[in-house]
């Protein structure tokens, strides 16, 4: 297991617990700030509205990056039904709001089951997904919408955990690369009355939980007395 920065460790794993807002370049920003001259770098991409485990990795930790990026997450979060949004979540616009109806005993629980397994998603346009040279973003930016290829990735596990309609609470393990603005709004389409994800947070990496994570100003303070080479 990687040793978790402190003191004067400048080749380490940094486990931050991302707040609401932020985006995950300008957390790597702060830190590699208060490192002047040490390379920094994350592993995973958690959106501006997302919060939780978002993994850095200073000097020659960097290295390691690659493989943390591959592990298995889990997230929890809450959704609502009846809208769609132009990204799938409350950082765009809604697009449309459409009647929820009074679903059947067990339909919900049965709906989230028809994900768990591989499955195909489309990245959303509002990604970081490279398309001829470009972020997907950067076209959505202007209105464009580029054709992308599905992507297989593995849910193992996408649980509603409460339901007080028109929200659900859920739980979802899955591969890299997953989308789970995408997996709500497929979840969505398939009940029939779209869906929106309200809030998200990343609660394991691999064998990393965000119950070891510090806060940004944790880790500033902790790398406050550090002293960095001068670089010639």
């Amino acid at each position: 297991m990687n040793r978790i920065a402190s003191g004067a460790d400048l080749d380490a794993i940094l486990l931050v617990d991302k707040p609401l807002g932020l985006t995950s370049f300008a957390v790597v920003e702060k830190i590699r700030h208060a490192l002047s001259g040490v390379k920094v770098g994350h592993a995973g991409t958690l959106d501006p509205l997302a919060t939780g485990l978002l993994i850095l990795a200073t000097g020659t930790k960097t290295r390691e990056l690659a493989t943390i990026a591959a592990f298995d997450k889990e997230y929890i979060g809450t959704l609502e039904l009846g809208k769609r949004s132009s990204t799938f979540d409350l950082e765009g616009e809604i697009v449309g709001e459409y009647p929820v109806p009074l679903f059947a005993g067990d339909e919900i629980h049965s709906a989230f089951k028809h994900f768990i397994g591989e499955i195909e998603q489309t990245p959303p346009m509002f990604s970081a997904v490279r398309v001829r040279g470009k972020r997907l973003y950067q076209y959505a930016r202007k209105g464009k919408v580029i054709q992308r290829e599905p992507r297989r990735v593995t849910i193992y596990e996408f649980l509603p955990t409460a339901v007080y309609v028109p929200f659900i609470d859920f739980r979802v393990r899955c591969s890299k690369g997953t989308y789970i603005r995408t997996l709500v709004d497929d979840l969505g389409n398939y009940l029939g009355c779209g869906a929106v994800l309200i809030s998200l947070r990343r609660t394991r990496v691999g064998p990393y939980d965000v119950a070891q994570a510090k806060t940004i100003d944790e880790i500033l303070n902790s790398l406050s007395n550090i002293s960095v080479p001068e670089v010639n």
